[in-house]
């Protein structure tokens, strides 16, 4: 890519140079450039650790590991070179040590990571919006971010490989430029390409959906929603669940100022249970947590809202009791799944 400076008459094209030329180290200049500055790699992201290596029988080091806002760890790998090695392979191995994290075991590696007095787990769950850890909700993907002067056929062929096969693997290359004294960083996002990028990990979770569906161990519940003793909606699965109780609620024009800020406070999911466009972080949209491509679902005081999708096994039955607790009225049952009959 060709940057150019704009002048009164002129477009002047600025130089392109490289790390080795303008004497740039790996570790003691990019990545630690990068470490208080990871969001140039575009993710809104919290770095815990630096040269992560506590794994057993290994003397391997992640250059940097941080998480994002779905309390997925993210393994950063960087090289200042053209070709990035086998960098793909290595942070496929390190995604792979990391899997088993804990928690405590993050709390304890970002605690030693600000070195300070800082309430490490106090920052992370302000950083994930949490009230308090959700130990089951934590590291459930390992994300990979791979960041390079450039990147060889052999790597972005394996890169895109391993993507079909659902891993989360983003290629980013770091490209300098010189304008007169002063040192430009272009930082773009190659893979995948950020105007499909919506569009792989929706295929990528379809695909996951129907491979899942196959498996006996599959949750396959449904449920009903009953209001003052009259079905409202059943036969609907638990990532409906927040939709059709806000809409049962809205029907019974029950929602005023109150009920509509217990809704909003509500993130019994991990996630604002109603959230504006403008609310919604690039990771929640990457990761489709809200209908946001459609029409709001609901609306309060001429603004439109959102509502959360990402219902799990764990977090399901905190959402029903807090509704029962609040409204009397309604009932959120488990169907009766008679498939084996």
């Amino acid at each position: 890519m060709a940057l150019f400076h704009i002048t009164s008459n002129a477009l002047n094209s600025v130089k392109k140079t490289d790390f080795q030329e303008e004497a740039l180290r790996e570790r003691q200049d990019i990545q630690r450039l990068l470490k208080d500055n990871v969001n140039a790699l575009g993710d809104d992201l919290l770095v815990i650790a630096e040269e992560y290596g506590e794994f057993q029988e290994s003397k391997r080091r992640i250059d940097l590991l941080a998480l994002d806002k779905d309390a997925n760890l993210v393994v950063i790998e960087l090289k200042r070179t053209s070709d990035g090695g086998h960098m793909e392979l290595q942070a496929v191995r390190y995604a792979a040590m990391v899997a088993n994290m804990t928690w405590d075991n993050a709390v304890s590696a970002y605690k030693r990571y600000l070195g300070n007095d800082s309430d490490a787990e106090k920052l992370m769950l302000e950083y994930l919006e949490w009230d308090e850890p959700r130990r089951e909700d934590f590291a459930i993907t390992v994300r990979i971010i791979l960041a390079a002067a450039d990147f060889s056929k052999e790597i972005t062929t394996s890169v895109l490989w391993l993507n079909q096969c659902e891993l989360d693997i983003t290629c980013v290359r770091l490209s300098l430029y010189k304008l007169n004294d002063e040192l430009i960083l272009n930082a773009e996002q190659i893979i995948p390409l950020p105007e499909t990028e919506n569009y792989q990990v929706a295929v990528r979770e379809k695909r996951r959906d129907v491979r899942t569906s196959t498996q006996s161990e599959k949750d396959r519940s449904t449920y009903s929603l009953i209001i003052d003793g009259a079905v409202y909606e059943s036969g609907f699965k638990k990532s409906h669940i927040g939709y059709y109780t806000v809409k049962a609620i809205e029907s019974k024009g029950l929602i005023n100022q109150s009920v509509f800020d217990f809704l909003r406070a509500d993130k019994s999911c991990g996630h604002a249970l109603l959230k504006t466009l403008g609310d919604m972080t690039d990771t929640e949209k990457k990761y489709s947590r809200y209908r946001f491509k459609q029409d709001p679902e609901i609306y309060y005081d001429n603004q439109g809202y959102y509502i959360a999708r990402n219902w799990g096994v764990n977090n399901i039955q905190g959402f029903i009791d807090a509704i029962h607790q609040r409204f009397s009225n309604i009932k959120i049952e488990k169907e009766l799944n008679l498939s084996f009959l």
